[in-house]
Protein backbone atom coordinates (compact mmCIF):
# COMPACT_ATOMS: atom_id res chain seq x y z
CA UNK A 1 0.00 0.00 0.00
CA UNK A 2 1.46 3.32 -1.04
CA UNK A 3 1.88 6.27 1.29
CA UNK A 4 -0.83 8.10 -0.59
CA UNK A 5 -3.35 5.30 -0.09
CA UNK A 6 -2.44 4.98 3.56
CA UNK A 7 -2.89 8.72 3.99
CA UNK A 8 -6.32 8.54 2.37
CA UNK A 9 -7.38 5.70 4.68
CA UNK A 10 -6.12 7.64 7.68
CA UNK A 11 -8.21 10.63 6.63
CA UNK A 12 -11.24 8.40 6.19
CA UNK A 13 -10.66 6.81 9.58
CA UNK A 14 -10.33 10.21 11.23
CA UNK A 15 -13.53 11.37 9.61
CA UNK A 16 -15.38 8.21 10.73
CA UNK A 17 -14.06 8.60 14.27
CA UNK A 18 -14.96 12.29 14.31
CA UNK A 19 -18.48 11.57 13.06
CA UNK A 20 -18.80 8.81 15.65
CA UNK A 21 -17.64 11.08 18.45
CA UNK A 22 -19.95 13.89 17.35
CA UNK A 23 -22.85 11.45 17.08
CA UNK A 24 -22.10 9.96 20.46
CA UNK A 25 -21.91 13.40 22.04
CA UNK A 26 -25.15 14.42 20.32
CA UNK A 27 -26.90 11.27 21.52
CA UNK A 28 -25.52 11.76 25.05
CA UNK A 29 -26.67 15.40 25.17
CA UNK A 30 -29.93 14.90 23.28
CA UNK A 31 -32.77 16.39 25.27
CA UNK A 32 -36.01 18.28 24.85
CA UNK A 33 -37.25 21.46 23.24
CA UNK A 34 -39.54 22.53 26.08
CA UNK A 35 -39.45 25.98 27.71
CA UNK A 36 -40.82 24.87 31.08
CA UNK A 37 -40.92 21.70 33.12
CA UNK A 38 -43.55 19.11 32.27
CA UNK A 39 -44.34 15.61 33.46
CA UNK A 40 -44.62 12.10 32.08
CA UNK A 41 -47.01 9.76 33.89
CA UNK A 42 -46.20 6.07 33.64
CA UNK A 43 -49.05 3.82 34.72
CA UNK A 44 -49.40 0.10 35.13
CA UNK A 45 -50.65 -0.40 31.56
CA UNK A 46 -47.73 1.38 29.91
CA UNK A 47 -44.94 -0.20 27.90
CA UNK A 48 -41.91 1.29 26.13
CA UNK A 49 -43.94 2.15 23.04
CA UNK A 50 -46.69 3.99 24.94
CA UNK A 51 -44.09 5.89 26.99
CA UNK A 52 -42.31 6.83 23.77
CA UNK A 53 -45.59 8.23 22.47
CA UNK A 54 -46.15 10.25 25.64
CA UNK A 55 -42.64 11.72 25.41
CA UNK A 56 -43.16 12.54 21.76
CA UNK A 57 -46.50 14.24 22.51
CA UNK A 58 -45.56 16.16 25.66
CA UNK A 59 -41.82 16.83 25.71
CA UNK A 60 -40.74 17.91 22.21
CA UNK A 61 -37.76 15.52 22.10
CA UNK A 62 -34.86 16.48 19.87
CA UNK A 63 -34.94 12.88 18.65
CA UNK A 64 -37.37 10.24 19.79
CA UNK A 65 -35.00 7.71 18.28
CA UNK A 66 -32.59 8.47 21.10
CA UNK A 67 -35.23 7.27 23.57
CA UNK A 68 -35.60 4.02 21.67
CA UNK A 69 -31.82 3.63 21.68
CA UNK A 70 -31.47 4.10 25.44
CA UNK A 71 -34.61 2.07 26.19
CA UNK A 72 -33.14 -0.91 24.37
CA UNK A 73 -29.62 -0.35 25.70
CA UNK A 74 -30.83 -0.23 29.33
CA UNK A 75 -33.53 -2.93 29.01
CA UNK A 76 -36.19 -0.44 30.08
CA UNK A 77 -39.06 -2.78 29.18
CA UNK A 78 -37.95 -5.13 31.96
CA UNK A 79 -37.47 -2.29 34.44
CA UNK A 80 -40.51 -0.05 33.95
CA UNK A 81 -41.66 1.77 37.09
CA UNK A 82 -44.95 3.60 37.45
CA UNK A 83 -45.00 7.19 38.65
CA UNK A 84 -44.80 10.85 37.73
CA UNK A 85 -41.48 11.80 36.15
CA UNK A 86 -40.55 15.42 35.78
CA UNK A 87 -38.94 16.54 32.53
CA UNK A 88 -37.02 19.81 32.71
CA UNK A 89 -35.68 21.94 29.81
CA UNK A 90 -32.05 21.10 30.73
CA UNK A 91 -32.62 17.35 31.11
CA UNK A 92 -31.23 14.80 28.67
CA UNK A 93 -33.04 11.75 27.34
CA UNK A 94 -30.52 9.54 29.13
CA UNK A 95 -31.41 11.15 32.47
CA UNK A 96 -35.13 10.61 31.87
CA UNK A 97 -34.66 6.93 30.98
CA UNK A 98 -32.51 6.48 34.08
CA UNK A 99 -35.19 8.10 36.24
CA UNK A 100 -37.88 5.79 34.96
CA UNK A 101 -35.67 2.72 35.30
CA UNK A 102 -34.62 3.58 38.87
CA UNK A 103 -38.12 4.73 39.94
CA UNK A 104 -36.83 8.23 40.71
CA UNK A 105 -40.29 9.81 40.59
CA UNK A 106 -41.53 13.21 41.67
CA UNK A 107 -44.44 13.64 44.13
CA UNK A 108 -47.72 15.35 43.29
CA UNK A 109 -49.74 17.81 45.35
CA UNK A 110 -52.82 15.86 46.38
CA UNK A 111 -55.80 18.02 47.30
CA UNK A 112 -58.09 16.35 49.84
CA UNK A 113 -61.38 18.24 49.46
CA UNK A 114 -64.34 18.93 51.69
CA UNK A 115 -67.06 16.84 50.01
CA UNK A 116 -70.52 15.50 50.76
CA UNK A 117 -69.92 11.76 50.51
CA UNK A 118 -67.11 9.24 50.67
CA UNK A 119 -67.96 8.30 47.10
CA UNK A 120 -67.21 11.88 46.11
CA UNK A 121 -63.96 11.65 48.07
CA UNK A 122 -62.87 8.45 46.32
CA UNK A 123 -63.60 9.97 42.90
CA UNK A 124 -61.76 13.18 43.72
CA UNK A 125 -58.66 11.40 45.02
CA UNK A 126 -58.55 8.95 42.12
CA UNK A 127 -58.78 11.80 39.60
CA UNK A 128 -55.45 13.06 40.96
CA UNK A 129 -53.69 9.70 41.29
CA UNK A 130 -53.00 6.53 39.32
CA UNK A 131 -55.28 4.48 41.57
CA UNK A 132 -58.94 4.12 40.58
CA UNK A 133 -61.88 5.17 42.75
CA UNK A 134 -63.12 1.58 43.14
CA UNK A 135 -59.84 0.53 44.77
CA UNK A 136 -60.07 3.40 47.25
CA UNK A 137 -63.74 2.69 47.97
CA UNK A 138 -63.10 -1.03 48.44
CA UNK A 139 -60.29 -0.37 50.89
CA UNK A 140 -62.18 2.09 53.07
CA UNK A 141 -65.33 -0.06 53.04
CA UNK A 142 -63.50 -3.13 54.30
CA UNK A 143 -64.57 -3.78 57.89
CA UNK A 144 -61.14 -5.02 58.99
CA UNK A 145 -59.48 -1.89 57.60
CA UNK A 146 -62.00 0.31 59.42
CA UNK A 147 -61.28 -1.45 62.70
CA UNK A 148 -57.52 -1.09 62.20
CA UNK A 149 -57.94 2.62 61.53
CA UNK A 150 -60.16 3.08 64.58
CA UNK A 151 -63.31 4.16 62.76
CA UNK A 152 -66.75 2.84 61.98
CA UNK A 153 -68.57 3.19 58.67
CA UNK A 154 -70.41 6.19 60.16
CA UNK A 155 -67.35 7.96 61.58
CA UNK A 156 -64.96 7.28 58.69
CA UNK A 157 -65.43 10.79 57.19
CA UNK A 158 -63.57 12.01 60.31
CA UNK A 159 -60.38 10.50 58.87
CA UNK A 160 -60.11 13.03 56.04
CA UNK A 161 -58.64 16.45 56.86
CA UNK A 162 -59.07 18.70 53.80
CA UNK A 163 -55.68 20.05 52.84
CA UNK A 164 -52.92 19.64 50.26
CA UNK A 165 -50.41 16.82 50.76
CA UNK A 166 -47.35 15.65 48.84
CA UNK A 167 -47.69 12.01 47.79
CA UNK A 168 -46.44 9.84 44.98
CA UNK A 169 -48.82 9.60 42.03
CA UNK A 170 -48.66 5.78 42.00
CA UNK A 171 -49.37 5.40 45.73
CA UNK A 172 -51.50 2.38 46.67
CA UNK A 173 -54.86 2.60 48.46
CA UNK A 174 -53.36 1.14 51.62
CA UNK A 175 -50.46 3.59 51.70
CA UNK A 176 -52.73 6.51 50.80
CA UNK A 177 -55.13 5.87 53.66
CA UNK A 178 -52.19 5.22 55.97
CA UNK A 179 -50.72 8.58 55.01
CA UNK A 180 -54.02 10.37 55.59
CA UNK A 181 -54.29 8.71 59.00
CA UNK A 182 -50.87 10.12 59.91
CA UNK A 183 -51.97 13.56 58.73
CA UNK A 184 -55.11 13.22 60.85
CA UNK A 185 -53.01 12.37 63.90
CA UNK A 186 -50.81 15.41 63.21
CA UNK A 187 -53.86 17.65 62.81
CA UNK A 188 -55.17 16.64 66.22
CA UNK A 189 -52.20 18.16 67.98
CA UNK A 190 -51.92 18.87 71.67
CA UNK A 191 -53.56 22.28 71.31
CA UNK A 192 -56.68 21.00 69.55
CA UNK A 193 -57.05 17.99 71.85
CA UNK A 194 -56.80 20.28 74.88
CA UNK A 195 -59.83 22.22 73.66
CA UNK A 196 -62.09 19.17 73.78
CA UNK A 197 -62.58 19.60 77.53
CA UNK A 198 -63.95 23.15 77.24
CA UNK A 199 -66.10 22.22 74.26
CA UNK A 200 -67.54 19.32 76.27
CA UNK A 201 -68.38 21.65 79.14
CA UNK A 202 -70.11 24.08 76.80
CA UNK A 203 -72.10 21.37 75.03
CA UNK A 204 -73.07 19.64 78.25
CA UNK A 205 -71.73 16.26 77.15
CA UNK A 206 -68.41 14.68 76.27
CA UNK A 207 -67.27 15.91 72.88
CA UNK A 208 -64.85 13.46 71.32
CA UNK A 209 -62.87 14.26 68.19
CA UNK A 210 -65.48 12.38 66.17
CA UNK A 211 -68.33 14.38 67.71
CA UNK A 212 -66.51 17.65 67.03
CA UNK A 213 -66.05 16.67 63.39
CA UNK A 214 -69.70 15.59 63.17
CA UNK A 215 -70.86 18.95 64.50
CA UNK A 216 -68.41 20.68 62.16
CA UNK A 217 -69.98 18.84 59.23
CA UNK A 218 -73.36 20.31 60.19
CA UNK A 219 -71.88 23.78 60.60
CA UNK A 220 -70.19 23.57 57.19
CA UNK A 221 -73.44 22.38 55.63
CA UNK A 222 -75.28 25.37 57.06
CA UNK A 223 -72.95 28.05 55.71
CA UNK A 224 -69.89 28.72 53.59
CA UNK A 225 -69.29 31.92 55.55
CA UNK A 226 -66.38 31.18 57.87
CA UNK A 227 -67.10 34.24 60.03
CA UNK A 228 -70.50 32.79 60.97
CA UNK A 229 -69.33 29.29 61.80
CA UNK A 230 -68.30 29.88 65.46
CA UNK A 231 -71.76 31.33 66.17
CA UNK A 232 -73.53 28.42 64.46
CA UNK A 233 -71.37 25.92 66.35
CA UNK A 234 -72.30 27.61 69.64
CA UNK A 235 -75.99 27.67 68.68
CA UNK A 236 -76.10 23.92 68.16
CA UNK A 237 -74.20 23.27 71.38
CA UNK A 238 -76.69 25.53 73.16
CA UNK A 239 -79.44 23.22 71.91
CA UNK A 240 -77.49 20.17 73.01
CA UNK A 241 -76.97 21.59 76.48
CA UNK A 242 -80.68 22.18 77.08
CA UNK A 243 -81.74 18.86 75.54
CA UNK A 244 -83.39 20.42 72.50
CA UNK A 245 -83.57 18.63 69.17
CA UNK A 246 -80.87 19.98 66.85
CA UNK A 247 -83.38 20.24 63.98
CA UNK A 248 -80.74 20.72 61.30
CA UNK A 249 -82.08 20.72 57.76
CA UNK A 250 -78.79 19.47 56.25
CA UNK A 251 -79.05 16.29 58.35
CA UNK A 252 -82.46 15.60 56.83
CA UNK A 253 -81.10 16.13 53.32
CA UNK A 254 -78.27 13.71 54.12
CA UNK A 255 -80.73 11.18 55.50
CA UNK A 256 -82.77 11.38 52.31
CA UNK A 257 -79.59 11.28 50.19
CA UNK A 258 -81.11 13.94 47.96
CA UNK A 259 -78.80 16.93 47.66
CA UNK A 260 -81.09 18.62 45.14
CA UNK A 261 -83.51 19.60 47.92
CA UNK A 262 -83.54 23.39 48.28
CA UNK A 263 -86.32 23.72 50.82
CA UNK A 264 -86.87 21.16 53.58
CA UNK A 265 -90.56 20.55 54.20
CA UNK A 266 -92.42 18.96 57.11
CA UNK A 267 -92.78 15.83 55.00
CA UNK A 268 -89.01 15.62 54.61
CA UNK A 269 -88.50 15.80 58.36
CA UNK A 270 -90.54 12.61 58.80
CA UNK A 271 -87.84 10.44 57.22
CA UNK A 272 -86.85 7.53 59.44
CA UNK A 273 -83.10 7.78 59.95
CA UNK A 274 -80.68 8.20 62.88
CA UNK A 275 -79.35 11.19 60.92
CA UNK A 276 -82.71 12.96 61.13
CA UNK A 277 -82.13 15.47 63.92
CA UNK A 278 -85.79 16.50 63.77
CA UNK A 279 -86.63 13.06 65.23
CA UNK A 280 -83.62 12.04 67.28
CA UNK A 281 -81.84 13.98 70.01
CA UNK A 282 -78.17 14.78 69.90
CA UNK A 283 -75.67 14.53 67.12
CA UNK A 284 -76.11 12.02 64.29
CA UNK A 285 -73.94 8.88 64.38
CA UNK A 286 -71.30 10.45 62.14
CA UNK A 287 -70.48 13.42 59.91
CA UNK A 288 -72.89 14.34 57.13
CA UNK A 289 -69.96 15.49 55.01
CA UNK A 290 -66.18 15.80 55.23
CA UNK A 291 -65.92 19.20 56.93
CA UNK A 292 -63.30 21.86 56.34
CA UNK A 293 -60.55 22.75 58.76
CA UNK A 294 -62.36 26.06 59.25
CA UNK A 295 -65.48 24.14 60.27
CA UNK A 296 -63.63 21.94 62.76
CA UNK A 297 -61.79 24.91 64.27
CA UNK A 298 -65.07 26.83 64.49
CA UNK A 299 -66.37 24.15 66.87
CA UNK A 300 -63.16 24.04 68.88
CA UNK A 301 -63.06 27.85 69.04
CA UNK A 302 -66.81 28.37 69.18
CA UNK A 303 -68.45 31.64 70.14
CA UNK A 304 -70.22 32.01 73.46
CA UNK A 305 -73.74 33.21 72.77
CA UNK A 306 -77.34 32.57 73.77
CA UNK A 307 -78.66 31.88 70.31
CA UNK A 308 -81.09 29.00 69.95
CA UNK A 309 -82.51 29.74 66.52
CA UNK A 310 -81.23 30.86 63.14
CA UNK A 311 -82.74 31.48 59.75
CA UNK A 312 -81.16 32.23 56.41
CA UNK A 313 -81.37 35.90 55.54
CA UNK A 314 -83.98 36.88 53.01
CA UNK A 315 -81.34 38.61 50.86
CA UNK A 316 -79.92 35.16 49.95
CA UNK A 317 -76.45 36.32 50.97
CA UNK A 318 -75.70 32.93 52.50
CA UNK A 319 -75.61 34.42 55.98
CA UNK A 320 -78.12 34.08 58.83
CA UNK A 321 -80.27 35.96 61.30
CA UNK A 322 -79.75 34.61 64.82
CA UNK A 323 -82.33 34.65 67.59
CA UNK A 324 -82.57 33.91 71.29
CA UNK A 325 -86.37 33.64 71.28
CA UNK A 326 -88.78 31.70 69.12
CA UNK A 327 -90.94 34.78 68.55
CA UNK A 328 -88.02 36.66 67.03
CA UNK A 329 -87.09 33.63 64.97
CA UNK A 330 -90.62 33.41 63.56
CA UNK A 331 -90.38 36.96 62.26
CA UNK A 332 -87.14 36.18 60.45
CA UNK A 333 -88.53 32.89 59.17
CA UNK A 334 -91.60 34.60 57.74
CA UNK A 335 -89.42 37.02 55.76
CA UNK A 336 -87.32 34.20 54.39
CA UNK A 337 -90.36 32.06 53.50
CA UNK A 338 -91.86 35.03 51.67
CA UNK A 339 -88.75 35.38 49.50
CA UNK A 340 -88.69 31.63 48.80
CA UNK A 341 -92.29 31.76 47.65
CA UNK A 342 -91.63 34.80 45.46
CA UNK A 343 -88.78 32.92 43.79
CA UNK A 344 -90.92 29.81 43.44
CA UNK A 345 -88.51 27.70 45.50
CA UNK A 346 -90.38 24.76 47.00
Amino acid sequence: MTKKVRRIWMYVACIVIAVGVVSAVWIYRSGFGIDASTSIYVDADDNVDSIRQKIDDECKPQSIGVFRFYAELMSLEEHLNTGRYEVTPDMTMLQLVRRIRSHHEQPVNLVVPSVRTLGDMARSLSSQLMIDSASIANYINDESNLQALGYTKETLPCLFIPNTYEVYWDISAEKLIGRLKKENDAFWNEGRVAKLKEVSEYAGEEMTKEKVVTLASIVDSETANNAEKPNIAALYMNRMRIGMLLQSCPTVIFALNDFTIRRVSREHTEVESPYNTYKYHGLPPGPIRVPSIAGIDAVLNHAKNKYIYMCAKEDFSGTHNFSETYAEHQRYAAKYAKMLNERNIH
